[in-house]
């Protein structure tokens, strides 16, 4: 028996890993002996001398290494939602030992012709379509692995691969660093002037966190910066939080993240080039749904135009705003959520300080609940006194329409100075029955502000939205329904994986879901109908903006991935010509700068792949066409078709087939312009 808790049989109830029971030197000595077993574990694959079969070749490959993805999985969900010195050092230690060993098994030549091998007999090997899809995706993976480059490009894409695992690594080290450094400290009232109770609240609680008892402290999450941009009548705080916000990894010193993005994209080219593609978005696009970058240019330059038009009369309506308010200066970016706030007051009667009493994240949270319970029959119990990995965690069971066990779901809603920013789901298990009924273990990390002690945590609608969006992903890991871990829950084409989220979010503005969980927090009485009503009138407001916000995002990702010799990259020079461009208007900036675009840059999972938000939408749009068009968000028929080929189906089918198997048809583009108000 071994004292390490990462290497013991686990006796929690439903397998939880002990948190309670493991210390960051734990994971030393866990990775040392999981990799070894791992590398062990492929070596026997490789190296048997009975013909390769899908038995003793891609299931023995998908057995393998099991210690290691039960390590990993808990280590990496930590660094994300809760890490320290200890943590991060490992884990700049580990990422190129993980890298190296993945660059072993998918470059070894023994493995890669076993799996060659089957691949041409996969017509005789009387395969189910599920084992067939597996075998697809272990050639696919071996192939762009390098796995067919001579001695020398395999060596070189070994080395490039494990030097990437470190820079990515180092990026988000960096910007985490930045955003945990950073703190706005509110001294006086002309500071706080302008500021709501829910953010003056808000505020408090994280100066205390920091040790300021007394005082406010805006910090980087969104949670707290962006309300702070929409309310603060201090014009100069404004300023100075927003570049805080968007200086992040380009502050000098030990945290720049410039020359970690240089290299970066040098070694993506190289490593493109190496398979024989022109760059690294041809590489990358050739295994998505969207196949070529000029496909991705297509769709974001068809929603692009509109965008631009509308945030331009937008931004004619803030300078009016500002003009009746005695302020001749241009808008800015750091005035457009004050600006904007103020005319969607006037025009829709609409304020966030109106809303938010009525959006306690208790109720959204079973508003999330239950809308998966009136689609998919799922009921969701809290469960108390287990071990978590912070006192705010919370674990509910989830069990389905016939009342049996379907995985464990853990919520962990606030910000705090160990987390990274932004919101997003993991696994620290995926469903699968490969050896027996494996149940997920799926988590949703988001960086809300915390209310006071006894007081409710209120959030905006944008939060309430972030929330249904990551519970989506959570419901496509807890639903799914495959055999092999290869194709489980989220383990589909990049810009296939947000239809789930995206597609979720509907339900948060279905009115018969806000008049229920839409209730005050001191009152609990429903939002007026009146107040409702307005809400979801203003559902286009400053869409232009938003869109804007998100697309030039997306194709200066795109753009940055084409580039033939990125190794000296001007980044702001870069940045400033793509953007004039394409006509991006000086009162916005990109939703993720450069420096911290972490999508992008802690690796690779949305390099030249940010786009796939607005692919997705593309779907997820026309899908929620299909619920309405029944005339019942909630119609059973087409919830069933939902889960059996969405929701349930991981990566079992290839997304465009499984799209058209749920929706009888291809997905059709201008559904996205329609939901964002914009012309057809």
């Amino acid at each position: 028996m071994t004292a390490n808790p990462l290497l013991a049989d686990w006796t929690t109830p439903f397998e939880l890993p002990p948190f309670g029971d493991i210390q960051p030197s734990h994971f030393e000595e866990a990775f040392d002996l999981a990799i070894e077993e791992t590398r062990r574990e492929n070596e026997e694959v490789a190296n048997q001398l009975a013909p390769p079969s899908f038995e003793n070749t891609i299931v023995a490959l998908e057995t393998a290494g099991k210690t290691l993805t039960k390590v990993a999985r808990v280590f990496f969900n930590l660094t994300g939602a809760h890490t320290n010195e200890n943590l991060q050092r490992i884990e700049r230690d580990i990422a190129p030992k993980l890298a190296k060993l993945s660059s072993d098994m998918l470059l070894n030549p023994k493995l890669y012709e076993r799996v060659v091998t089957l691949w041409e007999e996969r017509e005789t090997l009387d395969l189910s379509a599920e084992e067939a899809r597996v075998l697809e995706r272990y050639q696919k993976m071996f192939q762009r692995a390098g796995a067919g480059l001579d001695e020398a490009g395999k060596v070189r894409m070994a080395e490039i691969s494990q030097k990437l695992a470190i820079l990515g690594t180092q990026f988000s080290q960096n910007v985490l660093k930045d955003e945990a450094d950073f703190q706005l400290v509110l001294e006086t009232a002309e500071d706080r002037a302008g500021l709501p109770d829910f953010l003056l609240t808000a505020a408090a609680e994280a100066a205390k966190e920091r040790g300021l008892e007394g005082k406010h402290v805006i910090t980087l999450s969104r949670s707290s910066i962006e309300p702070f941009l929409q309310f603060s009548t201090n014009r100069r705080l404004r300023e100075e939080a927003f570049k805080g916000w968007t200086a992040r990894g380009e502050n000098g010193g030990e945290t720049d993240n410039k020359a970690i993005i240089r290299e970066t994209l040098a070694l993506r080219a190289e490593m493109a080039s190496l398979l024989g593609f022109a760059n690294f978005a041809a590489y990358k696009l050739d295994d998505t749904m969207a196949k070529t970058p000029d496909n991705v240019r297509g769709l974001l330059t068809k929603v692009w135009e509109p965008a631009v038009e509308q945030a331009r009369a937008e931004e004619a309506k803030l300078a009016e705003m500002a003009r009746s308010q005695g302020e001749n200066h241009e808008i800015a970016p750091w005035d457009w959520r004050f600006y904007s706030e103020k005319v969607r007051k006037a025009e829709h009667d609409l304020d966030e300080t109106e809303l938010k009493p009525y959006l306690q994240l208790d109720n959204i949270i079973q508003a999330a609940f239950d809308t998966a319970n009136r689609l998919f029959g799922l009921t969701f119990k809290e469960l108390e006194g287990l071990s978590v990995y912070h006192p705010d965690v919370r674990v509910f069971e989830v069990s389905g329409k016939d009342g049996k066990h379907v995985g464990l779901f853990l919520g962990d809603y606030f910000a705090r100075a160990s987390k990274r920013s932004g919101a997003w789901m993991s696994a620290f298990r995926s469903q699968h029955r490969l050896d027996g009924e494996v149940t997920p273990i799926i988590v949703n990390v988001m960086n809300f502000s915390k209310g006071a002690p006894g007081e409710a945590s209120l959030l905006t609608f944008d939060d309430a939205r972030t929330l249904f969006h990551e519970f989506g992903h959570g419901l496509h890991g807890l639903l799914s329904n495959v055999t092999y871990p290869m194709i489980s829950g989220t383990s589909v084409a990049r810009d296939f994986v947000e239809l789930p989220s995206q597609l979720y979010e509907h339900w948060l503005s279905v009115p018969e879901v806000l008049s229920k969980y839409a209730v005050h927090y001191k009152t609990g009485e429903p939002m007026p109908q009146d107040l409702l009503d307005k809400l979801l009138a203003a559902s286009n407001f400053n869409k232009g903006f938003e869109t804007v916000e998100y697309t030039s995002s997306a194709l200066v990702d795109l753009e940055l991935h084409l580039l033939k010799d990125p190794a000296k990259l001007d980044i702001d020079a870069f940045e400033k010509i793509e953007l004039e461009k394409i006509g991006m208007p000086k009162a916005i900036t990109l939703r993720h700068r450069i420096p911290h675009f972490q999508h992008v840059f802690s690796g690779d999972a949305y390099s030249a792949g940010y786009y796939s938000y607005m692919w997705s939408e593309v779907m997820d749009a026309d899908a929620f066409e299909a619920f309405e068009e029944k005339g019942d968000v909630f119609d059973p028929e087409t919830a069933e078709k939902l889960l059996t080929f969405i929701y349930s189906a991981g990566g079992r089918q290839d997304p465009e087939d499984a799209y058209v198997a749920f929706r009888g048809r291809a997905p059709r583009v201008e559904a996205l312009l329609e939901k964002r108000g914009f012309p057809t």
